[in-house]
């Protein structure tokens, strides 16, 4: 006899490309704690008003602040290089992680950062998903990724296992993008909204309104969403004729 196998898939954000593995599992059952795509309470999280010019200075005068392991996202591999590389000149124990770096390296990265010989890991957003780095205390954005999605992974890396963490996101008009989702979260998980914030909120949304007329479209909400809830195709026209059945499109560009 066969033994059964069981599946188990776990998301902070479970984007929809990877919902659609259920059409190919049996007896699927969907767990969510909490919404799906948020964050959790046990997170102090932080936003900076900075300037691109003024990104490394305040990380200067940031990290004297923080106690433990410190995990500083950057958007760019050149940017994580160069930011390790300030950091060094200024006396801190930093390291870098990301793509350009071979295995070797990358396990020597985070087995420093793991035993405490280096409290400073600079890094994209290869740590952001599936690393398992105990006892971070810290998460500073450097750089604010381009969707909510990769905020909430990265921040995830400290608050594991019941314990608190914080993180702190240095926030400018180049964020605008990200600003409304990011107020959300925020929001929802009751931390402090600085007004400047807000206002930006504001005023970023006011210039996305669309304009009225027979084209216009409504913005389509952001954050993932539950595939089972989804509405089922419709199989008839208006007057009873059917329609062709569409095929499901698989899109391959998040992985």
């Amino acid at each position: 006899m066969n033994p059964q196998r069981r599946t188990l898939m776990f998301s902070a954000t479970f984007p929809d490309e990877i919902q659609l593995a259920q059409i190919f599992l049996d007896n699927y059952i969907f767990l969510a704690v909490g919404r799906v795509g948020s964050t959790t309470a046990l997170i102090t999280q932080r936003v900076m008003y900075v300037l691109e010019q003024d990104k490394m200075a305040t990380l200067f005068q940031v990290l004297p602040q923080c106690d433990g392991n410190i995990l500083v996202f950057t958007a760019t591999k050149r940017q994580a290089d160069n930011v390790e590389y300030n950091l060094r000149q200024r006396g801190f124990d930093a390291i870098t992680i990301h793509g350009n770096k071979t295995q070797t390296e990358r396990e020597f990265a985070l087995d420093q950062f793991r035993e405490g010989l280096c409290n400073v890991l600079v890094a994209t957003d290869v740590a952001a998903r599936g690393l398992d780095i105990p006892n971070v205390l810290w998460v500073i954005q450097f750089d604010l990724p381009s969707n909510s999605d990769d905020y909430v992974h990265r921040i995830g890396r400290t608050g594991r296992r019941g314990n608190c963490g914080t993180a702190i996101a240095f926030v400018n008009e180049a964020n605008r993008g990200v600003a409304s989702d990011l107020l959300r979260l925020l929001t929802e998980n009751r931390q402090e909204i600085p007004s400047w914030f807000a206002k930006m909120v504001q005023t970023s949304t006011w210039q996305k309104r669309p304009k009225r007329g027979r084209n216009s479209r409504g913005g389509k909400e952001s954050g993932a969403t539950d595939f089972r809830k989804r509405a089922e195709p419709q199989t008839q026209k208006k007057g009873g004729k059917p329609m062709k059945k569409q095929k499901n499109s698989f899109r391959n560009d998040g992985w």
